[in-house]
């Protein structure tokens, strides 16, 4: 085989170029092409990454969106047009899992660190499970509904900002204060617990 030999011509390939200069340009009517062309294939590249159906809309958006804004940068002798938009795709999804997976406790935030003076062993964990749960059960509904989220299932501050539709400093501010009120009524109750060991 020659070093030199000529490339197959890929009537697919060169339609997706085509397209993506357009939107490089700002066409929209393109960028709808495009998505409809390729976004079979973009999904099965976020499902590789994050295979969680409640997670796909919403990095394939975050996806496209880039690809929307940085199509100018696209160069076709350095890869495929579907090679470019996949790496944007994975990357897309690689970043939202790692998100996911920072810890988001933050709780130190909200209180101070225990001095390590009261030894776990002697804290009696059955007579402060009952003054927890009350005082967790005396929370409003959308405050339960945020800690749940934020410690049980591990939802970002970023995305817990999206599903309240505030900003993500008002969700902090949302946490600390709620676990400084649990704080202060599990003290008031009887317990000498931390919230930092609440269950």
């Amino acid at each position: 085989m020659s070093c030199g030999k000529t490339r197959l011509r890929n009537p697919a390939t060169e339609r997706l170029t085509e397209l993506l200069a357009k939107v490089a340009q700002g066409d929209q009517r393109a960028f709808a092409e495009l998505h409809a062309a390729t976004f079979h294939k973009l999904r099965r590249t976020v499902l590789t990454v994050s295979p969680s159906a409640a997670d796909l809309d919403d990095l394939l958006q975050d996806a496209y969106l880039k690809i929307w804004k940085h199509a100018v940068q696209f160069d076709p002798r350095r890869a495929s047009p579907i090679t470019w938009m996949c790496t944007i795709v994975r990357n897309t999804a690689i970043d939202a899992r790692r998100l996911k997976q920072v810890a988001t406790t933050e709780l130190d935030e909200a209180l101070a660190v225990p001095d390590g003076t009261q030894a776990e062993d002697d804290f009696d964990f059955d007579a402060a499970q009952p003054i927890a749960a009350r005082a967790i059960q005396n929370l409003s509904d959308d405050r339960r509904q945020l800690l749940s989220l934020a410690y049980l299932e591990g939802a970002s501050r970023s995305v817990l900002a999206q599903r309240f539709d505030v900003p993500v400093g008002t969700v902090k501010t949302w946490l600390r204060r709620t676990l400084e009120s649990l704080r202060r009524e599990c003290l008031a109750g009887g317990a000498t617990l931390p919230v930092t060991q609440i269950g």
